[in-house]
């Protein structure tokens, strides 16, 4: 028995063995290689993860979208303009997106126009202006900055205050751990509680601070339903689990967050052996007044990922107050968005932006296709490099965020595409807007926006069948 086992190892590795040499042969003599791989049609759904640990073969996602985000001038043939013009125009034709459209080809790296139909028309952007609140966000904060929620020591003994800093993803005590790395009233009371058991205090009155952020908190063109329906909480400084009332689900939403998180982080306190008055109201905390204790956000590049992927509206407004202070304007609606165009200006993308909140939500927003494109192009571009988390940060086709939902890029015209583009979306009644970038099958980095606002019904499949034709030009 032993001896036929023997044998049978010994012919299994032999014909293993043959099956390589031919193998070999046959990648030597047809240039057979994985590369090739790359430009055929992936799965219409993203694939299992593989366990950890080394693989033998890499798995393709978005590899030649990010491949080129450093693309030398020249680095691969710009796409035939004449066909690419035939097909998006034809694409373009199509009723559902309406009789106001707006697009834009660019080439990356030196700016050029490869298709351009209405790209300098002010379009509703709906989620693409988070492209804006972005890049003003990381140009003017910096990719590293994080945003800090702290207590400080009240203006009479066994007083403390509860001091917001504008983080709208500081977590509460039923919130789960996620990406980005969140900071958490959990470890605020911790901290806290450790402070005031040194100075042998063990009972205080604790108010809350929101004056970081001032004006209303809603936005001028937000219409009267998007807060009752979770689409965005009350926009304040402090604020835990972005205004939810269960950190899941985003409705319903909380009437007042500031409040809410303070007595939140009372409850949190007391579980630290620290005993808190059962009156918890607004305050303002002392300039220069002694820190109790603080607790930090994942770095501004992460933010900015994170919204772009997820849509995250609450986080959006709450960066475009931040680059107000940053600016010297108040942190406000209308001081967030004058302080965005002035940062765009800075960096030479002002043209053909006008908003008037950070997320997309108003009606009143206004964004060319050409600027959008622009941004974009910048974010690819190794003479910007505070800017690349927009690239990195915008959803992949098929697979991750507002684009890995199952709905796009599920028909026959784009699903060849999946892992190919890197986009935002954007949707609101009637509005459907696309911008983003893509490689082309000879390696050239391009960006596009592809907007339209009168739309009779849904656009999106017509979007996803433009960004399809530019990433397979």
């Amino acid at each position: 028995m032993a001896r036929h086992d023997r044998w049978v190892m010994l012919t299994t590795l032999a014909v293993l063995q043959a099956l390589t040499i031919v193998i070999g042969v046959y990648a030597m003599t047809t240039d057979f290689s994985l590369g090739a791989l790359a430009r055929q049609s992936p799965p219409t759904k993203p694939t299992a993860s593989p366990p950890e640990g080394p693989s033998s073969v890499p798995v393709v996602t978005a590899g030649p979208v990010l491949a080129q985000l450093s693309a030398k001038s020249g680095d691969g043939p710009l796409p035939t303009k004449g066909t690419l013009t035939r097909q998006l125009t034809d694409a373009l034709g199509d009723k559902a997106v309406g009789d106001r459209v707006g697009a834009v080809v660019l080439d990356a790296t030196t700016g050029e126009r490869i298709f351009a139909a209405n790209a300098d028309t002010p379009i509703v952007p709906a989620s693409t202006t988070k492209i804006v609140t972005s890049a003003a966000a990381l140009a003017s904060l910096g990719p590293d900055t994080r945003l800090s929620t702290r207590v400080v020591q009240g203006a009479k003994p066994g007083t403390a205050v509860l001091v917001g800093g504008g983080d709208p993803l500081l977590a509460g005590p039923s919130a789960k751990p996620a990406y980005p790395k969140q900071a958490t009233l959990a470890t605020l009371a911790a901290r806290t509680a450790a402070t005031l058991k040194s100075q042998n205090i063990k009972k205080v009155t604790l108010s809350y601070d929101t004056s970081l952020f001032v004006g209303s908190p809603s936005a001028p063109g937000w219409k009267p339903n998007y807060i009752p329906d979770g689409e965005v909480a009350p926009v304040y400084a402090l604020t835990m689990d972005e205004g939810r009332q269960n950190p899941r689900y985003n409705n319903p939403r909380v009437t007042n967050p500031p409040a809410y998180a303070a007595a939140a982080f009372a409850r949190l306190l007391t579980k630290q052996g620290i005993d808190v008055s059962k009156s918890v109201r607004p305050g303002k905390a002392a300039a220069g007044a002694p820190e109790l204790g603080k607790v930090d956000s994942a770095p501004i590049y992460a933010l900015v990922e994170h919204t772009l992927t997820r849509s995250d509206n609450d986080l959006a407004e709450a960066l475009i107050r931040h680059v107000a202070l940053k600016e010297g304007q108040p942190a406000s609606f209308e001081g967030g968005t004058k302080a965005v165009i002035a940062v765009l200006q800075r960096i030479g993308a002002g043209q053909g932006v006008a908003v008037s909140d950070g997320s997309g939500l108003s009606t009143r927003n206004r964004i060319s296709p050409s600027a959008l494109a622009k941004l974009i192009a910048m974010a690819g571009s190794a003479s910007h490099p505070d800017l690349h988390a927009i690239a990195s940060g915008m959803p992949i086709a098929g697979f991750s965020g507002t684009l890995g939902n199952g709905r796009r890029f599920v028909n026959s015209d784009s699903k060849g595409e999946v892992g190919l583009v890197r986009a935002k979306t954007g949707t609101l009644n009637h509005i459907n807007t696309l911008a983003g970038m893509a490689t082309t099958k000879d390696g050239r980095l391009v960006t596009f926006a592809f907007m339209a606002d009168r739309v009779p019904v849904n656009a999106e499949p017509v979007l996803d069948r433009l960004a399809a034709i530019v990433a397979r030009s």
